[in-house]
């Protein structure tokens, strides 16, 4: 029996509201270079050859993140419906998916990630499932890492940067020592980023009655810790470049990238909103990390030569 297009009206709003739901557009910027460079660093420290676990594992990373970020709408959906700003950004606080509805598709991503996870073999399979168990712990209650201070930072960069960069490296190398500088830079980095985040959500946060890192310290000091992790990220980074992790040539389609993103002009943040210059360098950041992580996959498949 044909489905009506009343029916097929109403399939095609919830699997957009699916896609949505996944907010995609929020985490693969970030997940697929950290994924890309984590491989790539360990190929370049071993000399092994690529192979489609890659794709594996950057699929069950995206999921991963897309998990993530469909847990906390679904928790935070009852509560977002008293809220009309809010729930505008929530499928489920609109009525479009139900609650049971989500559940169930929650259940399959995590399933489908955990198996593509297990095809990178045990040590992606590993970072992967901390991924997983970390993103749930983060919005769940009662455990609910994101309103207990200090717990939300390290929870937020394990789950959004290092795991993802290390997921991708121990599929080539299974030794951490050429990547340790470069995955505490991503974690700093993502650090920064959350800082930021809860400077932007203090009066919210705090009428909420939440509890987290900035408000048990206070706005000035979440300046201080924001600046201090960017001044880590750097140094981090730099210490990454000292001991050769990555390609001499990549210097070049860095600087590169760095004059073509800066012809644009940047005035929002990560979330779309507008923003100084502490949130305006997250955008042109990513696609920096973006240009140089595909065009080195790129040399790396043997596509283009670098000399």
């Amino acid at each position: 029996m044909q489905p009506t297009e009343k029916q097929a009206s109403s399939l095609s709003s919830k699997l957009h509201a699916l896609v949505r739901l996944s907010r995609w557009q929020q985490h693969v910027p970030y997940t697929v270079p950290l994924v890309l460079i984590g491989a790539l660093v360990a190929v370049h420290h071993t000399g092994v050859s690529l192979d489609w676990r890659l794709l594996f594992v950057t699929l069950a990373n995206i999921l991963a993140m897309a998990f993530a970020f469909m847990v906390n709408d679904v928790v935070d959906a009852p509560d977002d419906m008293r809220d009309p700003i809010k729930a505008q950004k929530n499928v489920i606080a609109q009525g479009i998916l139900t609650i049971r509805e989500s559940v169930f598709v929650l259940v399959l991503v995590v399933i489908l990630s955990a198996v593509l996870f297990a095809l990178g073999g045990w040590g992606s399979f590993i970072f992967g499932a901390s991924t997983l168990i970390l993103s749930y712990l983060y919005s769940v209650p009662p455990v609910r890492l994101k309103a207990r201070p200090l717990v939300d930072i390290l929870s937020h960069v394990l789950m959004l940067s290092a795991l993802i960069l290390l997921s991708g490296y121990v599929l080539y190398d299974a030794r951490l020592d050429a990547v340790w500088a470069l995955a505490f830079g991503v974690a700093f980095a993502s650090a920064y980023g959350q800082f930021y985040n809860q400077l932007s959500d203090f009066t919210v946060d705090k009428q909420a009655g939440l509890s987290n890192t900035a408000i048990l310290v206070g706005e000035r000091n979440t300046r201080y810790l924001m600046g201090l992790s960017g001044l880590l990220t750097l140094v981090c980074i730099g210490i990454a470049i000292w001991q050769g992790v990555f390609p001499a040539w990549l210097i070049w389609v860095l600087l590169s990238a760095v004059v073509i993103v800066s012809i644009f002009d940047w005035q929002q943040d990560m979330r779309g909103n507008p923003s100084d210059a502490s949130g305006t360098v997250q955008q042109p950041i990513l696609l920096v990390a973006n240009i140089v992580a595909f065009v080195w996959l790129i040399v790396a498949l043997g596509l283009v030569p670098t000399s």
